[in-house]
């Protein structure tokens, strides 16, 4: 073959490749400039974030003081007409919104049981491989030692540096780390308009009796009422301002990013990155919706999933409880290890990344039974990793007869109800091992049959040498059908009553 023609089928392959796969071993070391030109260099998924699989954040601020409804409690409190119930609560507990405004909550919120060391030993023994606090959510309280938002935690309520102090513990043990921000939705959007006071895309409402229309130059700050322009510095500045002092690994938003001017945003992407080769991370930004290009970032489906295999990698944001909020309230009701871990799994069969946010308690404590959750999930882990952390997608996720219903943000919900009869894959990078997931805890003697493992109804591209039970090592009896693969669970061998995993060895 001659050299041209050598040249002219290398070109082929790289073109059929694709633009994802080709751009993903490509590392940019040009300084980014604030365009979407630019910024489509990143590699919105490295490696690391591939192999990772598990985050771990929380949500843990000034609200989780009242303990009361969920963490929008500043948004409703102040829409009394609309939720009654929180006005009734907060003077029965506080006083009244003329004597005790939301920001009253601060010098209550002392997080006196906050251990940062002992916080990120419990995110490593779950599995994290990465993890962070929500640096601020919509409520305008930063949870880092700041000195553009006057209202922070190293300066008023704990007196901690809540950001540095975790994410130094956690960089300790070896896991990346991550900051959320959800303060794009602080601002007050009623433009003078008296009738828009209580617009839904404003946390809290421009209420004239009240602090959130007060004209002080730092409770401006702390409600949001503030100029478009004003505000979207002031949210850039604070994204820099972390960006540069505790230099994370990931930044994830919450939603209405396109409520911030788009050249801000653009700024901030290009920090992040520039700050990246400065200091030889590989950053990877989170976005929902439509918030960020997908070209330079990951997306995220809030309490939800695929429906189907993905070829890029995404995320799920996803949290411990099942019944009341993201943050602690009282009488929270959490998810059981099955409900939590098969619906992990499911993700991961699609090629998917799982941040779960745990909801510690005002004073720091996070309760025994978000412990035990964690520790479970994470002990599954110990015993199953391999199948896990830095596996890919097989040609398809899996199949079974669980339904699943709609995710109130796309895709589907995040609570779906596995059994052993609906199983998953996953494969090593090499494509030496497939791993196969069954969501329960089989009898023993039970024929699995693997189905159609492709399009055409054949197994693996290359010949099984052996069916083993992960963990103990055990082969298992096979037979290969004319269409799919079957095995036998075997007996004397004990099975995990969250979900199991069998690995198919290939030539």
């Amino acid at each position: 073959m001659s050299k041209i023609v050598k040249c002219f089928v290398l070109i082929l392959v790289l073109y059929s490749c694709g633009d994802k796969k080709v751009k993903s071993n490509v590392k940019t070391t040009e300084t980014y400039e604030a365009n979407w030109t630019s910024l489509a260099k990143h590699t919105a998924d490295p490696e690391w974030f591939q192999d990772s699989k598990l985050g771990i954040y929380f949500h843990w601020g000034v609200y989780s003081v009242p303990a009361y409804g969920s963490e929008w409690y500043p948004y409703r409190l102040y829409r009394e007409d609309v939720y009654p119930d929180y006005k009734e609560y907060h003077e029965k507990n506080y006083g009244t919104l003329e004597e005790f405004g939301y920001h009253d909550f601060i010098p209550i919120f002392k997080a006196e049981h906050f251990d940062a060391e002992n916080w990120a030993d419990l995110f490593k023994t779950a599995g994290a491989k990465f993890a962070g606090p929500v640096a601020q959510h919509h409520d305008g309280f930063a949870m880092w030692d700041s000195e553009i938002n006057p209202w922070n935690s190293a300066d008023m309520g704990p007196k901690k540096d809540i950001t540095g102090e975790i994410l130094t513990a956690l960089k300790k043990r070896g896991l990346k780390t991550m900051t959320s921000f959800h303060h794009a939705r602080l601002r007050q959007r009623h433009e003078g308009d008296s009738t828009k006071w209580d617009t839904y895309n404003s946390h809290f409402a421009y209420h004239p009796n009240y602090p959130t229309s007060s004209e002080d130059p730092d409770l401006k700050k702390f409600y949001g009422n503030l100029p478009q322009a004003e505000f979207d510095q002031y949210w850039l500045d604070q994204v820099n301002e972390v960006v540069d002092k505790y230099s994370p690994d990931l930044l994830w938003y919450d939603v209405w990013l396109n409520h911030v001017s788009e050249e801000k945003i653009k700024e901030m992407s290009a920090h992040f990155f520039n700050h990246g080769l400065k200091t030889g991370q590989e950053p990877v930004l989170v976005a929902k919706h439509d918030d960020l290009p997908k070209s330079m970032s990951v997306l995220d489906i809030e309490q939800g999933g695929k429906k189907d295999l993905s070829e890029t990698t995404w995320m799920t944001d996803i949290t411990v409880s099942d019944k009341g909020s993201w943050c602690y309230t009282n009488g929270q009701v959490y998810k059981s290890p099955e409900l939590l871990l098969r619906n992990m799994i499911d993700v991961w069969s699609k090629n998917g990344v799982v941040l779960l946010n745990v909801s510690p308690m005002a004073d720091g404590t996070i309760n025994k039974e978000q412990r035990d959750l964690l520790t479970n999930v994470g002990g599954w882990l110990g015993t199953y990793g391999e199948a896990v952390y830095g596996s890919r997608p097989f040609h398809i996720y899996g199949f079974g007869h669980a339904k699943a219903a709609e995710g109130a943000h796309g895709g589907q919900s995040a609570k779906v109800e596995y059994t052993a009869s609906d199983i998953r894959f996953t494969t090593s990078k090499d494509k030496k091992s497939l791993y196969i997931f069954l969501l329960g805890k089989p009898e023993a003697g039970t024929e699995i049959s693997l189905g159609k493992m492709n399009n055409i109804g054949y197994g693996p591209a290359s010949p099984v040498k052996r069916i083993v039970e992960l963990k103990s090592g055990k082969e298992v009896t096979w037979n290969k059908t004319e269409r799919t693969y079957t095995f036998t669970i075997p007996d004397g061998i004990e099975l995990s009553g969250l979900a199991n995993v069998f690995k198919m060895e290939l030539e």
